[in-house]
């Protein structure tokens, strides 16, 4: 019996209708997909009367579940990843998974589509031939000055996700280390209240404290650093 294939699928960042036509029949095909938080993915997958039976997978549970996970594949049954939004492994759950299976013979295939990453950059005003992805940083302040002078040392733009309440940290730290950068602070892509904050690192700043978000902080953000645009 052939072994069943795992496809790592995209998903929409937050605009449900932001998927392909092939991330939809995949899900609608394979026998089982792997969530990181089947709440989430279950609006998604009501969304296109996509029935497949979710199951929770996480770097923290994946010891305990890759054992069933092959015992699908080796059934010949084809299975899917998603994360709860954009492209799975990317600062989310799935690596483990992928790398597991690849030293072990089984077929990966990729269904593309959103990735935060890509998005953020193609909006975000800064350059682009050349970029390096931080994902979320340490929450130790000395662990996240050795990072950032590392990368800052280097002709890239920097891509780096934070959360809300951490937003000023980074920033205030950003402009410690270099107040001449350039920033674009990006708020909720795909989303409703979808906002671009661009400029020197200092008016970047001052916008967001004018929108009140450092005593109100809220929403998804990516965060582009360069020395250039």
């Amino acid at each position: 019996m052939n072994k069943g294939k795992l496809f790592v699928v995209a998903t929409p960042l937050g605009n449900l209708e932001d998927i392909t036509f092939r991330a939809i029949e995949t899900l609608k095909s394979v026998s089982f997909i792997l969530a990181e938080d089947t709440r989430e993915s279950k609006k998604l997958l009501d969304r296109y009367s996509i029935n497949t039976q979710l199951v929770s997978y996480r770097d923290q549970n994946h010891g305990k579940i890759i054992s069933k996970i092959v015992e699908k594949l080796d059934m010949g049954l084809n299975l899917a990843i998603i994360s709860d939004n954009g492209t799975p492994l990317i600062s989310d759950p799935g690596y483990k998974l992928v790398k597991y299976l690849r030293e072990n013979n089984y077929d990966i295939s990729t269904i593309p589509g959103p990735s935060a990453v890509i998005s953020a950059l193609s909006i975000g005003g800064l350059p682009t031939d050349n970029f390096s992805f931080l994902g979320f940083l340490s929450k130790s302040e000395s662990k996240r000055i050795e990072i950032l002078n590392k990368f800052l040392s280097l002709d890239t733009t920097l891509v780096i996700y934070e959360s809300p309440k951490r937003l000023f940290k980074l920033l205030d730290l950003l402009l410690n280390l270099d107040p001449k950068l350039y920033i674009s602070a990006i708020r909720d892509m795909t989303k409703k209240h979808e906002k671009v904050y661009f400029g020197k690192i200092s008016k970047v700043i001052a916008d967001l404290e004018n929108d009140d978000l450092r005593s109100n902080p809220y929403g998804e953000w990516v965060i582009l650093v360069s020395k250039k645009i």
